[in-house]
């Protein structure tokens, strides 16, 4: 009789700790359905932001280098570009939800979406997975959508160094008098040279379109700031 009681006594505590566990494997399951599903809206989000800059890069390169190249001329614009902090182009959002979509996700309708950044040359990124949480064991999760957010920016990846000025003092004893310049006859002259990533590229007003490409002359990378 005894031993029937003590059987009869366990199995109710068995079939707690058998549901117990059960519980807590499909607490488990959802805990890495939940984390694979924000992963992959890391993913999205963190490929739209790199989109978006790289398009705006391109961008500022085609447009102000490409398509100007007197740009590479002018001293000036060299070093607020390269030695400064340059701010680039607000291009890139279209690329960005062009990746977004790659990566089975949308920008978020929000306002937050996508947008350029207004203290330095990048943009921010914000993003919902397509497809919603699904059937959990949590109450009013299975619509829920995982979201997340990234930032990449635009840095120089060149620096500019101006050429030194040269004076050429007259001749003593040359009193002929100077020639009027025709601006026809003025030869160019290099502003200087671009550093990038340890290579020195001098700028030739001869081969100006001999440009290094548009990744070495700037970087993107993501931004935790």
């Amino acid at each position: 009789m005894s031993d029937s009681r003590e059987s009869g006594q366990a199995a109710p505590i068995y079939i707690t700790m058998v549901a117990g566990l059960l519980f807590l494997a499909l607490a488990l399951f959802t805990v890495g359905q939940a984390g694979a599903k924000h992963s992959g809206a890391q993913s999205a989000a963190d490929a739209a932001a790199l989109a978006a800059a790289q398009e705006s890069r391109d961008d500022f390169v085609s447009l102000n280098i490409l398509g100007d190249l007197g740009n590479l001329l002018n001293p000036e614009f060299l070093d607020d570009i390269f030695n400064g902090d340059p701010m680039g182009t607000p291009v890139g959002c279209q690329a960005a939800a062009r990746f977004a979509d790659r990566n089975e996700a949308v920008l978020s309708d929000e306002g937050d979406g996508c947008r350029a950044m207004g203290d330095r040359w990048g943009f921010t990124v914000h993003v919902q997975t397509k497809k919603p949480m699904g059937a959990t064991i949590l109450p009013g999760t299975a619509d829920d959508k995982a979201e997340a957010w990234a930032a990449a920016v635009v840095e120089p990846g060149c620096t500019f160094k101006p050429a030194e000025d040269e004076e050429n003092p007259p001749t003593e004893g040359d009193e002929s008098p100077p020639e009027e310049d025709n601006p026809e006859d003025t030869e160019q002259v290099s502003p200087g040279s671009l550093e990038c990533g340890g290579t020195m590229w001098e700028i030739d007003p001869e081969h100006l379109d001999l440009l290094p490409e548009s990744a070495d002359l700037f970087s993107v990378r993501l931004a935790q700031d």
